[in-house]
């Protein structure tokens, strides 16, 4: 677990995560975002994607999953999360999760992480967040 004082401009983690089919049917399950282009092959074939891709939202929720639990770790808490798609991810790959430390601010003992998922080392998710490390409260 790492706290404000203990991270620095530059630190980054990156972890792999495969989604498989059984991943997107249960995210889509909990949210009730069923939309046929993730969770069904044969509607997917008659789309430009061609097969079922993965809910740029889960995508999101790895990231999410990475500040919490990985880095900083345990206790951190997202003020904001946002980011861009900026291509599909289709159901079976392997992706790449990465947050880097992009500005410490010490007004609030606030963290400012750049945060990415990778397919086949193409950003597929880019963008931002804010946060509360571990070991600060809510402030």
């Amino acid at each position: 677990m790492h706290t404000y004082d203990t991270l620095e401009v530059g630190q980054s983690y990156s972890v792999d995560r495969e989604i498989t089919a059984e991943d997107v049917r249960a995210f889509a399950d909990v949210t009730g975002d069923d939309n046929p282009l993730h969770v069904d092959p044969e509607y997917a074939a008659t789309t430009r994607f061609e097969k079922p891709i993965v809910h740029g939202v889960f995508l999101a929720g790895i990231i999410s999953k990475v500040l919490g639990r990985d880095f900083p770790g345990n206790g951190s808490v997202a003020v904001s999360i946002t980011c861009k798609f900026l291509r599909p991810v289709p159901v079976g790959s392997t992706v790449t999760a990465e947050v880097k430390v992009a500005e410490k601010i010490e007004k609030r003992r606030h963290i400012r992480m750049k945060v990415y998922v990778y397919i086949d080392g193409r950003i597929a998710l880019g963008g931002e967040a804010t946060l509360i490390p571990p070991g600060e409260g809510a402030v």
